[in-house]
């Protein structure tokens, strides 16, 4: 299988097919984002794709019945490159359930609601989209290159194809102790377009990326550990839609999971268990970056 740089996808396909497409990112703009701050952007020349997937029919072994495309924003390929790789995959496994990747705001915006009812058609589903944020401000900032408003027009356009998506929030984006605005915005975006499923995870900027620069100037502030706290249980009680909620990655400090709203208590009880149990200390401190999710009280 050709594999180039690290190789990303969500947690929940780690079952599946990894079939690259693309290198890199195709935006590679965001502040927060050093993953492919080395690796240029390419889009796979079809005989290795082709190379690929004989590869994987001969010897794929996952659990899931499904392909994920990689890499950064395999959306970014044309509709009709989308196509003839879905075709491809769909000959090959014929059994798959669907066939998934990263996306943004941007990349859909290049295909029409002709293009995206096309790629459903053959299987194409359920791929993830960055969006980070429901607040022009915090999107400028963050550098992803669209408003709130496009993301809406975008993601409606998604379901009105009948495609599923789910949807990356960012915990403590509007950073300086400020959470409210982002935890109202967020909700409400998320209850207008109804993704399947929405995955938090909390600002996390590693040294390579431009926030981390910001950040070590003094030029923006990371929110303690409370107010990230506070942000997550504003965001889950605002949130009417029926849609799971994937609140485990690493830079969490109280992993979370489950169905909206049902489950809403549940995990708010969770949350407030780990408040009542932290010292002041470390709520009111920012989380050492790499231990958010490990954290001994």
């Amino acid at each position: 299988m050709h594999y180039e740089g690290i190789t990303w996808r969500p947690p929940f396909e780690a079952e599946s097919l990894l079939l690259q497409v693309t290198t890199g990112c195709s935006h590679n703009k965001c502040v927060f984002c050093s993953m492919y701050s080395d690796v240029p952007y390419r889009v796979s020349p079809m005989e290795e794709i082709d190379a690929d997937i004989r590869e994987a029919k001969a010897n794929f072994r996952g659990k899931n019945r499904r392909a994920f495309l990689e890499n950064g924003d395999a959306f970014s390929l044309s509709a009709d490159r989308l196509k003839a790789v879905a075709e491809k995959i769909n000959a090959a496994f014929p059994d798959f359930e669907y066939i998934s990747a990263y996306a943004s705001i941007k990349n859909i915006k290049d295909k029409s609601l002709r293009d995206l009812k096309e790629l459903r058609s053959l299987k194409i589903n359920k791929i993830n989209i960055g969006v980070e944020s429901a607040l022009d401000d915090v999107l400028a900032f963050l550098g992803k290159g669209y408003t709130a408003e496009e993301a809406f027009v975008q993601l409606e356009k998604l379901g009105e194809a009948g495609m599923e998506f789910g949807l990356n929030f960012i915990l403590g984006a509007e950073g300086g102790g400020n959470f409210r605005r982002s935890a109202v915005a967020n909700a409400e975006m998320i209850n207008r377009v109804s993704p399947y499923m929405v995955f938090v995870g909390t600002l996390h900027a590693e040294e390579g990326c431009a926030l981390y620069d910001e950040i070590a100037r003094g030029r923006f502030r990371e929110n303690t550990l409370r107010q990230l706290l506070d942000e997550e249980k504003q965001l889950l009680s605002g949130i009417s839609a029926e849609t799971a909620f994937f609140g485990t990655h690493p830079s969490n400090a109280v992993p979370l999971f489950g169905a909206l709203p049902s489950d809403v208590g549940a995990m708010l009880n969770k949350i407030s268990a780990f408040e009542d149990s932290a010292p002041a200390s470390v709520l009111d401190s920012v989380p050492v970056k790499g231990e958010e999710g490990a954290i001994i009280l």
